[in-house]
């Protein structure tokens, strides 16, 4: 039976306070922020031909200042996660264009501002709310994009074309005039039920600067994920490994395992992530660096070990919003990696720092969806872990 027009509408938001000694000069910091405040549209046409999907994401001003998030890395900032743009995704997508012909195969396009098919999913629905330190490794967003995909039985190949530039504040659209100069490919297999398999490569050109004059990146990802029941139990798992190297310069690797299980209300998780990260020159703020970049030259490279362990409950619904308080911690080891002359212990004082996080996850109406996943999912076990209550 055909389907009528829909929408669906969702917010979300997490107040959350944050201390930790992971901070240059070897001192301990804390503060309070309100982080991911979000508000996400879905508008189909009848039977889902069309589909706009939208999210507006206003921590440019609600961190104008950016998160503290130790290891954090990208967009101008270091040691504090960058408020992303007020658009953070607007996507016209076409999700199975072949279904009246009843072929054995699924055509989808997309176009607008997004999410690369490339990596894995926004850790901003996953189970730690601290941003991992690989964030700039793993995901391509905030671009135009162009992209298409061909689903066949458990397979699926997505391709795209899109602008290299990075945003460099949270009111900045992509440069138009540089879609098409990066590129990126996603092989996804699903051969059962709650498992999946991706393997992404991808080409930025020049991310670091608008002008193109930047170090270009050539990207590797590939990641396992379970999200299914185990013993009874709903439980979420991810491994993954990334890559980008910058020709010449650099080359900066990734290895991150998370997992949630569920019990009733009750869900503990657990992260441990090891990432190479650059460094650049800082600002008189030293969670600051310069932009633009002179030289495109680095201090260094550290390594961030990071095991975080954190613990939410599902507290239920007031006024039609569902609560849901956490605590998380962190032990974080920096260390460096080869030469260069940045030296992480005299910087933070140390090479052992700690990190603790508490908060409340806000959200109501729909849920979160797999941000950079535009294909029609093949079953419900595909959405997030944040987005089912």
């Amino acid at each position: 039976m055909a389907q009528g027009p829909s929408l669906q509408v969702g917010a979300q938001a997490i107040p959350v306070a944050t201390e930790s000694n992971a901070i240059p000069h070897g001192r301990s910091y804390g503060e309070t922020r309100l982080v991911q405040p979000m508000v996400m549209i879905r508008a189909a046409t009848g039977s889902e031909r069309l589909v706009l999907q939208g999210a507006a994401d206003f921590e440019g001003l609600t961190i104008k200042h950016a998160e503290l998030t130790p290891g954090a890395w990208g967009e101008g900032f270091a040691d504090r996660r960058h408020p992303h743009t007020y658009v953070h995704e607007l996507m016209l997508l076409a999700p199975d264009l072949l279904r009246d012909l009843h072929l054995p195969a699924h055509l989808s396009l997309g176009l607008g501002k997004g999410f690369v098919p490339f990596g894995t999913d926004d850790p901003m629905s996953r189970p730690v709310e601290r941003f991992p330190v690989n964030h700039h490794l793993s995901q391509i967003l905030e671009r135009a994009v162009a992209l298409a995909g061909v689903q066949a039985g458990p397979a699926e190949l997505e391709a795209s074309l899109f602008n290299g530039d990075e945003p460099q504040h949270p009111d900045q659209w992509p440069n138009v005039s540089r879609v098409g100069d990066s590129w990126s490919l996603r092989f996804t297999l699903r051969p059962v039920r709650g498992f999946e398999w991706e393997v992404s490569r991808a080409f930025v050109r020049s991310p670091e600067t608008r002008d193109a004059q930047g170090l270009d990146a050539s990207k590797w990802s590939s990641a396992v994920r379970w999200d299914g029941p185990v013993l009874g139990k709903p439980v979420y798992a991810m491994l993954e490994w990334s890559q980008s190297t910058a020709p010449g310069a650099y080359t900066l690797r990734s290895v991150l395992f998370e997992a949630q299980a569920s019990a009733g209300a009750h869900q503990p998780y657990f992260r441990l992530e090891r990432t190479d990260r650059p460094e650049e020159e800082r600002t008189l703020d030293p969670f600051v660096v310069l932009r633009p970049i002179v030289d495109n030259s680095i201090l260094g490279v550290t390594r961030w070990t990071i095991g975080t362990l954190g613990y939410a409950v599902q507290a239920g619904r007031i006024w039609k919003v569902s609560w849901r308080p956490f605590v998380e911690g962190s032990l974080i080891s920096v260390t460096q990696v080869g030469g260069g002359i940045f030296n992480p212990k005299v910087f933070y004082g140390k090479e052992q720092h700690w990190s603790l996080t508490g908060g409340v996850r806000l959200a109501w109406g729909m849920g979160a969806h797999r941000m950079g996943r535009y294909e029609q999912m093949p079953d419900a076990s595909m959405a997030m872990p944040m987005a089912r209550p």
